[in-house]
C-alpha cells in the first residue's frame, strides 16, 4: 500500500464528508493506493456514525473510536499502530489542511529519501493572538530540539516514512513535538514543506491558550529525558555535588571566621547567629537531596525493561 492517511477528529461530523471525498479524489487521480484511518477522540456529536456511513461506501476507510476524549496525541499513537501504507500521512479534520499537497509529500519521502516532512503554514489564517505565540513557541522549539530547518512544529499536515511511527512514541501532548521525537529516535532526515492552510468552514478550535504554557512543559521534558533519560545521575548527581560542595566551603568560612576573631580577640558573634550558616546549611541539605534523586533515577533505569533498547539501523551477517 501506497499511503496511510491518518486523520485524529473530535466533534468535526459537518467536516468528515467533505474531507474524505477530497482525499479519495487525489488519490484516484495519482493512482495511490490508500487507506483512511479516522480516529474518533470521544466525540460527543455524531461523527462516528458519518465515519461508519462513509466506510460503508468506501473500502479504503477505517476507524477507531475512544470511549472518552483522550487528545490528540493518543489518537495519533492509535493511527500510527495501525497504519500500512509506505508513507503515512497526518492531517486534521476541520479542512484546514489541504490533501491536494498529499502527491508532494509522498515524493519528498520515497523520492528525496527523507524520514519526516513537515507542512509549514506559512500564510495563516488566525488571529494575531494566536499568530505570535505560535511563532515564539517555534523558535524556542528549533532553539531546544537542534531542528534548524523547521518553521511549524506543530502543524498537523505532516508525512513519514512508515518505519518512522512504528518506532516512536506519541503521548501525553507531545504531538507537537513529532520531529523532535524522530530525532530522538534515529531519524534526522527531517524536511520541511510549505503548503496552503486554509480557514476553518466548520466548527470551532478545540484548544486554547493553555496549550502554549503546556508546550513549553512538554518541550523542558523531552529536552530532559533526551539528554538525561538514560544517566539522570549525570544531571542530579553533578548539581546535587556542586551545591554540597559550596555550601559545605560556606559552613567552614563561617566557622573559621569566628575563630579567627577569637584567636585575635576581636568581636564575634555566634555561628548559628549568622544567615549565612543557615543558607550554608540549606545549600548542602538540597545538595544531599539532588543527589539522591539522581541515584534513585538510576536505580530506576537500571531496572527499566527498555534499558537495553536500541534501534537497530541495518545488520550484516548472522
Amino acid at each position: 500500500m501506497d499511503i496511510s492517511v491518518i486523520v485524529p477528529l473530535y466533534n468535526e461530523a459537518e467536516s468528515l464528508p467533505e474531507l474524505a471525498a477530497w482525499i479519495d479524489r487525489v488519490m484516484k487521480d495519482h493512482d495511490f493506493s490508500y487507506e483512511v484511518i479516522f480516529v474518533d477522540d470521544g466525540s460527543t456529536d455524531d461523527s462516528w456514525e458519518v465515519i461508519h456511513r462513509l466506510a460503508a461506501g468506501n473500502p479504503a476507510l477505517r476507524g477507531a473510536s475512544f470511549r472518552r476524549n483522550y487528545g490528540k496525541s493518543p489518537a495519533l499513537n492509535t493511527g500510527f499502530g495501525l497504519a500500512q501504507g509506505d508513507v503515512v500521512i497526518t492531517m486534521d479534520a476541520d479542512l484546514q489542511d489541504s490533501p491536494d499537497e498529499i502527491p508532494e509529500l509522498y515524493r519528498m519521502i520515497m523520492r528525496d529519501g527523507y524520514d519526516l516532512v513537515s507542512g509549514w503554514k506559512k500564510k495563516r489564517y488566525d488571529p494575531l493572538s494566536k499568530t505570535i505565540p505560535t511563532k515564539l513557541f517555534n523558535a524556542t522549539a528549533r532553539k531546544v530540539s537542534g531542528i534548524r530547518n523547521l518553521h511549524d512544529f506543530n502543524c498537523g499536515l505532516k508525512a513519514y516514512r512508515n518505519e518512522v511511527v512504528k518506532h516512536i512514541e506519541v503521548y501525553g501532548d507531545m504531538h507537537r513535538y513529532i520531529p523532535y521525537l524522530a530525532k530522538n529516535a534515529g531519524y534526522s532526515r527531517i524536511g520541511e514543506k510549505v503548503v496552503q492552510h486554509q480557514a476553518r468552514k466548520y466548527g470551532k478550535t478545540k484548544f486554547g491558550l493553555d496549550r502554549f504554557v503546556n508546550g513549553y512543559l512538554d518541550l523542558a521534558t523531552l529536552w530532559f529525558t533526551g539528554r538525561f533519560g538514560a544517566k539522570p545521575m549525570h544531571f542530579f548527581g553533578l548539581l546535587g555535588s556542586l551545591m554540597f560542595i559550596v555550601g559545605f566551603i560556606a559552613v567552614m568560612v563561617v566557622g573559621f571566621g569566628k575563630l579567627y576573631d577569637m584567636y585575635h580577640g576581636n568581636h564575634y558573634i555566634l555561628v548559628t547567629d549568622s544567615p549565612y550558616f543557615y543558607l550554608s546549611l540549606v545549600m548542602m541539605i538540597i545538595g544531599t537531596m539532588l543527589f539522591l534523586a539522581g541515584f534513585l533515577g538510576e536505580l530506576i533505569v537500571r531496572n527499566s525493561p527498555s534499558r537495553n533498547h536500541y534501534e537497530i539501523k541495518d545488520t550484516l551477517g548472522d
